[in-house]
């Protein structure tokens, strides 16, 4: 009961959407403009750069809040801060009162890294930067690192547990970014370098 609490809290935090909070604000509903999706990226290219980063630190914020409270809240279970970041991932991706629509994860993601293990959470946003520059694609930079946390932690604690409970996050991410996988492909997917470029048009 417990767990299943840890997951209902993390999940409602998850929820929350800056993104969908400031396209309200501006009459424009984000899930139809741009890419559609209620993240940094897309609030960047729509509203400008002070949105994005306000998304990006309210994303990776809830997910901080979610881990730290489950761990407060019921400090007898090891796995309770795990279970909330994940479920706060989830609850970004699909949050119940937006249709289940919202973004793709990557901030919660790094966020329930950073609180759950800061050693990662660098090696995380090393992978996530380098990966987006060297290919250009924030998708690529997304999948590298959600690989690379469930394998880290794997191979310093060998807690299989604590690497399947990570791992619903990683496949849940990897189903959200098929489409983009495909358009990298494809030669369509827009890179960040040309994303950043609209940004400073609408900024102006």
């Amino acid at each position: 009961m417990k767990y299943i609490l840890t997951i209902i809290l993390g999940y409602l935090l998850g929820c929350s959407s800056m993104a969908y909070y400031i396209g309200k604000a501006k009459k424009k509903d984000i899930r139809t403009a741009g890419s559609g999706n209620l993240g940094a990226s897309n609030a960047t290219v729509l509203f400008g750069w002070g949105a994005g980063v306000a998304v990006a630190l309210h994303d990776i914020g809830k997910a901080v809040i979610a881990v730290f409270a489950a761990k407060w809240l019921f400090p007898e279970l090891e796995y309770a801060g795990a279970a909330a970041g994940v479920a706060c991932v989830l609850g970004h991706i699909f949050p119940f009162y937006l249709g289940f629509r919202g973004g793709k994860g990557l901030a919660s993601y790094f966020g329930m890294t950073l609180a759950l293990n800061w050693k990662l959470a660098l090696i995380v946003g090393a992978v996530i930067v380098l990966a987006t520059i060297i290919t250009d694609f924030i998708s690529v930079g997304a999948l590298s690192s959600i690989v690379v946390a469930p394998a880290y932690t794997f191979f310093t604690t060998h807690n299989l547990i604590l690497v399947a409970i990570l791992c619903v996050a990683t496949l849940v991410m990897f189903f959200k970014h098929w489409e983009n996988i495909v358009r990298i492909a494809k030669g369509e997917e827009i890179g960040l370098r040309r994303t950043a470029k609209g940004a400073d048009r609408i900024d102006k």
